[in-house]
């Protein structure tokens, strides 16, 4: 006869024979179900395999939103450095939105902008790191806008440069943001501001005005090189610039590249020109020049090709900086740093290119009266194409500008001044991504 413990034991036995059963009955049936959804899902019948697994989620798989940041500027006289900004910030998250400060908060806080808010617009939304544009931004950010920032455009952080931003009573226009903990600052770009672009321009005026053509050509060159023997010292003159101090290097390139080619069978559209001061203008011409194609190529002359073109004061912008700014177009696959001023049919071959286009508006269209067109070639092929230019603006239009209003800038400039000099003089170094 069992014991009371033989019975317990066997009693034990029989529920954990059973509960392995049901289990096992459970993990087959499980199977069998997970097999057919398969199989239903591969033979196009039923519901996705989604709704089995809603509300599961394996441990560190959860899927988070997107990291939203925030940048905002005037973006005036938009360059390279600007790009090179918003660069840095759209790799601090998975999304840039980019705040355009009005123009009027502009003259109120720095002096009249050169370019109105609806060309810094188109400038600012062709940039390839830009998700959203928020146009007529403040200046400064309140603690409304920080609110509307954080809850309606969901951003997680406010982004700027390490040079300061001070609001005309000397506070911190970030001030808030920083004290939210949502702030994070990025290396700004050397060599170049909008203020910079502006004292070159005046430079030229006052240089091209003076007569002095040898004085012209000296100019040109010293830009061409990207610094000015006479403010080597980093030092401006007083109420001048700072001269860009710019340095290419080939990371840089690669940092604006999009590092692809086109594809085999790739409709190949080329459009060449200075692209001095890249402004609204030049990135509508591109933007319907790519659509004519798959890939758009895009040649920037050399300064030398520009100079004896457009004359000896010109280019603003030497050619590293003016195929920065290009690269940095959406609208933009590839550029030719250094262009030849003519088409050749090596180069159409080279390149394989389909189509050669030129726009309506341009600085120099004296070559269509000259016996050496230097796009006779791929006129003779049937490949030549000229497309209606969107708007009316060309270099020449930013510098009638600022000789129009030359008071104005040259205030707005000695104004920068004081803060642009402490900056070169207590800059650390910040690493940039």
């Amino acid at each position: 006869m069992a014991s009371d413990k033989d019975d317990r034991g066997g009693c034990r036995y029989d529920l954990e024979k059973l509960a392995n059963s049901r289990y096992a009955a459970a993990m087959l049936l499980g199977g069998f179900v997970l097999s057919a959804s398969v199989m239903a899902l591969h033979l196009g019948y039923g519901p996705p395999l989604q709704p089995l697994f809603s509300g599961f989620r394996l441990p560190g798989r959860r899927r988070k939103r997107p990291i939203r940041v925030y940048m905002d500027g005037c973006f005036d006289m938009m360059h390279y450095g600007h790009c090179n900004a918003l660069r840095q910030a759209r790799a601090l998250g998975d999304e840039l939105v980019v705040g355009v400060v009005s123009d009027e908060e502009i003259t109120e806080n720095k002096g009249p902008p050169v370019t109105p808010i609806k060309e810094r617009l188109i400038m600012v939304g062709a940039i390839k790191w830009v998700d959203e544009v928020i146009p007529d931004a403040p200046y400064a950010i309140n603690e409304e806008f920080m609110y509307k920032l954080f809850n309606e455009y969901n951003i997680d952080y406010i982004i700027h440069g390490d040079d300061p931003c001070l609001l005309p009573d000397g506070t911190d226009a970030y001030a808030l943001a920083k004290k939210a903990g949502r702030y994070k600052q990025i290396k700004r770009t050397e060599g170049v501001s909008s203020t910079d672009i502006v004292g070159r321009m005046l430079l030229c005026v006052r240089e091209r005005s003076s007569g002095d053509h040898h004085a012209h050509s000296s100019l040109q060159r010293q830009f061409s090189h990207g610094h000015n023997p006479r403010f080597d010292d980093g030092k401006p003159p007083h109420g001048g610039t700072r001269v860009s101090h710019f340095l290419p290097t080939s990371r840089r390139i690669v940092q604006f590249s999009n590092g692809k080619g086109p594809g085999p069978d790739a409709r190949i559209i080329y459009i060449d020109g200075a692209f001095d001061l890249f402004h609204a203008g030049h990135v509508e011409i591109l933007r319907h020049a790519r659509a004519l194609g798959d890939f758009l190529l895009v040649g920037i002359h050399t300064d030398q090709t520009v100079s004896s073109t457009r004359g000896a004061h010109r280019p603003i912008m030497n050619l590293h900086e003016r195929s920065l700014s290009v690269l940095a177009c959406r609208y933009v696959d590839e550029v030719i740093i250094g262009a030849p001023w003519e088409v050749s049919k090596d180069m159409i071959t080279t390149f394989n290119i389909s189509l050669v286009v030129h726009g309506t508006i341009a600085e120099n269209m004296d070559y269509l009266m000259e016996k050496s067109n230097p796009y006779a070639v791929p006129l003779s092929m049937g490949i030549l194409q000229t497309i209606k230019s969107p708007l009316d603006i060309t270099t020449s239009t930013i510098i009638k500008r600022i000789v129009a209003n030359h008071e104005a800038y040259q205030k707005r400039n000695e104004k920068k001044e004081q803060s642009e000099r402490k900056y070169y003089e207590n800059k650390t170094n910040v690493s940039e991504e």
